[in-house]
């Protein structure tokens, strides 16, 4: 089991939850002092109130809420967003309205989730050349049913 530190900054934030036995996510809640209209293609930066230390070789994946997807086209617009483990600062969910109409985001409104996962160590090396597929330099679009 891996631990995370939380900080909570100030008395509306509260941590992360996660809603049953199997889930892959925490649900974040809105941290707001009052509510937040988030108009028809419009971008905004919410506030969770908590900042966390992630253990050396993780992140946190932060990605949007199938329930706000579907009901009010809410999304998460860098979805998904990385949290790296050296990031100390409050965590802050960028929200895009993709409907038609305007969306009130409340304080305590679950707003995201955020998934951690295991970093493979990485290390880069350049080469005259790379071994070859089938798929060789296909992408965008480039198969076929």
């Amino acid at each position: 089991m891996v631990k995370i530190k939380f900080k909570l900054l100030n008395k509306n934030a509260r941590l992360p939850k996660i809603m049953s036995n199997f889930a892959a996510g925490a649900d974040l809640g809105a941290c707001l002092h009052k509510p937040f209209v988030l108009a028809p293609g419009s971008v905004g930066l919410i506030p969770c109130g908590f900042a966390m230390a992630i253990p050396e070789g993780y992140e946190a994946q932060i990605r949007p809420r199938s329930g706000l997807a579907v009901k009010h086209c809410i999304g998460v617009l860098n979805s998904p967003g990385t949290i790296d483990a050296d990031y100390r600062g409050e965590v802050k969910i960028i929200l895009f309205n993709f409907g038609k109409e305007s969306f009130t985001v409340k304080n305590g409104d679950r707003i995201a989730q955020m998934v951690f996962q295991k970093l493979p160590e990485v290390k880069f090396e350049c080469v005259e050349m790379l071994d070859t597929t089938v798929r060789g330099e296909g992408g965008f679009g480039h198969t076929k049913l």
